[in-house]
């Protein structure tokens, strides 16, 4: 993934070399509007950083960057204040925090779906347990009986996970 940079300052490709040197990805420049929308029609980025003096003078350009960014982190900097070196901790900064929302996002969604396992799991146990109760044919009895070791099997592996 690369990182695209929508600014009109002077410099901007030094900034650029600054960016792929210390985060080690492919950084592209835009210098206004038309041309970070065009980019951002080509390919995706996993981060755009827009100059906050851009953001100022054309608020509507900026939220149709943002609106076109997708799943981009988007980074509003002040370029004119900010040195290379903060840039590229803001960005680092912003990439990390991506990380542990991304992470903390996959371990709830995976607790939700051991919850929903786990509740359809015991009503399937308990229900293949009842029906095994009542008089039944070898054949059917049988099968019952394999439906509830499967489920004992996955219950199991579920409470091993966790």
């Amino acid at each position: 993934m690369s990182i695209l940079i929508v600014t009109g300052i002077e410099g901007a490709l030094n900034c650029a070399n600054a960016f792929e040197q210390q985060l080690g990805m492919m950084v592209e420049v835009a210098e206004g509007r038309k041309s970070a929308l065009a980019a951002l029609r080509r390919r995706d980025f996993l981060a755009v950083v827009v100059d906050e003096t851009l953001a100022e003078c054309d608020p509507a350009a900026a939220e149709a960057i943002w609106e076109r960014a997708g799943l981009a982190i988007p980074v509003q900097v002040n370029f004119a204040r900010s040195g290379a070196a903060r840039l590229v901790r803001e960005v680092r900064s912003a990439l990390h925090r991506r990380e542990r929302e991304q992470a903390l996002a996959r371990h709830a969604a995976t607790v939700a779906i051991e919850s929903e396992l786990k509740a359809t799991l015991s009503g399937l146990l308990l229900h293949s347990q009842l029906a095994l109760n009542a008089v039944l044919e070898p054949p059917v009895a049988a099968r019952l009986r394999v439906v509830a070791d499967l489920a004992t099997h996955l219950r199991s592996q579920l409470d091993m996970r966790t």
